[in-house]
């Protein structure tokens, strides 16, 4: 709104007109000297425009001027609440990355069915399903065992075959920095670099229960409930070793064999010590 040479009353310095004003100072000419004010805030206690009109259209704009300053200071707080929340994440995470021992079935293998089975090579996720029961029932499950030398496998079995006919279809590892204890969604990421997808022919050729054994009944292959279960370290890197030999693409058998290196190395196994697989399919 123009401003100039409109008259004002100060508390101090008497009858005024307005010689200059921009959106953050205005200058007032008094009877003997000039003076420059901050604007808008001289108006209201201060300040006193005499034309009722302009007095009314600046009080809009001083009221307008005052909820975007609180907006934009809540704005700011909600933002300090939630650096301060961020921070606070960022240095449970480091205390968790650097506290973890390692378990030594913390690897991952998930049922997908054909549904699944298309996202989880796309958007390479899997999710881990709702808490059945508990204080968190029907809240996302956090994948507590998983951490930065996770993988998940990917399995399927069709619906006609019997549960011993489960294939491998892929398997990576988990996303850098990944600790399931602070997974709120449920999704598990897959690693940027170690991500292997078998196909068909490749997937055939590498059964589920050939690694994998239920201790307590060893010769049983019954999957029964649930989407996943976790497994034992050794177990993921045999598959990881069998699935370097599948691969006859040399870029592609370069990525399993570094694949495998890397998974060795997060879960402190020695290449040299692994044993050949021993799952319930080859003790029957």
């Amino acid at each position: 709104m123009n401003l100039i040479n409109k008259k004002v009353t100060h508390k101090l310095f008497g009858t005024g007109s307005i010689v200059k004003h921009n959106d953050s100072s205005i200058e007032i000419h008094f009877a003997t000297e000039s003076k420059k004010f901050v604007f808008p805030d001289v108006f209201g206690t201060h300040l006193k425009l005499h034309d009722k009109s302009d007095a009314n259209s600046l009080e809009k704009m001083i009221q307008k001027n005052e909820i975007e300053r609180k907006e934009e200071e809540v704005k700011k707080e909600e933002e300090k609440k939630l650096q301060r929340i961020n921070e606070e994440l960022h240095l449970q995470h480091e205390k968790l990355m650097k506290n973890h021992k390692l378990h030594p079935e913390s690897q991952m293998v998930f049922w997908c069915d054909k549904e699944e089975q298309s996202s989880a090579f796309s958007e390479w996720k899997v999710f881990a399903g709702v808490s059945k029961s508990g204080n968190n029932k029907g809240k996302p499950s956090k994948p507590v065992r998983l951490h930065q030398n996770s993988a998940v496998l990917l399995t399927s079995v069709d619906p006609d075959m019997p549960e011993k006919e489960r294939r491998i279809l892929g398997v990576y590892m988990v996303e850098e920095g990944f600790i399931g204890k602070l997974c709120e969604d449920g999704y598990i990421p897959a690693h940027s670099k170690y991500r292997i997808q078998l196909t068909e022919e490749e997937s055939n050729k590498i059964l589920f229960w050939e690694y994998y054994v239920n201790e307590k009944f060893t010769h049983k292959m019954t999957w029964n409930t649930g989407k996943h279960r976790y497994f034992d370290n050794s177990w993921m890197a045999q598959i990881l070793l069998d699935i370097v030999s599948l691969k006859t693409d040399p870029e592609e058998r370069e990525l399993a064999q570094q694949f495998f290196k890397h998974f060795c190395k997060m879960n402190q196994i020695t290449a040299q010590e692994l044993t050949k697989p021993n799952g319930a399919l080859m003790r029957n």
